[in-house]
């Protein structure tokens, strides 16, 4: 025998199954109550999400930067100093000296 709709939503305490007897919706299926369970909830207002947030993301931030500075500063540094050499060698090839003194006369 098919349950019908009303049963099957959790209603009646009507004859059905195997020993003849609706179980009930979860959580009320006829036997006895669960005993040394507890639930414990707390507040929405009292909840804090964010706790520690500020302190942790400075001092996660400087040790992941300590851990790879020496990764990109070389070749930063190394970088830098070339182009300031390159730039000032540039200046100095193309003023009067350096044009007398590696140029030729046009």
């Amino acid at each position: 025998m098919r349950p019908s709709q009303a049963l099957r939503s959790g209603g009646g305490d009507a004859p059905l199954g195997k020993y003849g007897k609706y179980l009930g919706t979860w959580g009320s299926m006829g036997s006895q109550t669960q005993k040394g369970v507890l639930s414990f909830s707390l507040s929405a207002n009292r909840q804090r999400p964010l706790a520690g947030t500020l302190n942790a993301a400075i001092f996660n931030t400087w040790r992941r930067f300590s851990h790879q500075v020496l990764y990109f500063a070389p070749p930063l540094l190394i970088g830098y100093f070339a182009m300031g050499w390159a730039i000032e060698r540039n200046e100095y090839l193309n003023s009067k000296a350096g044009r007398l003194e590696f140029g030729e006369d046009e």
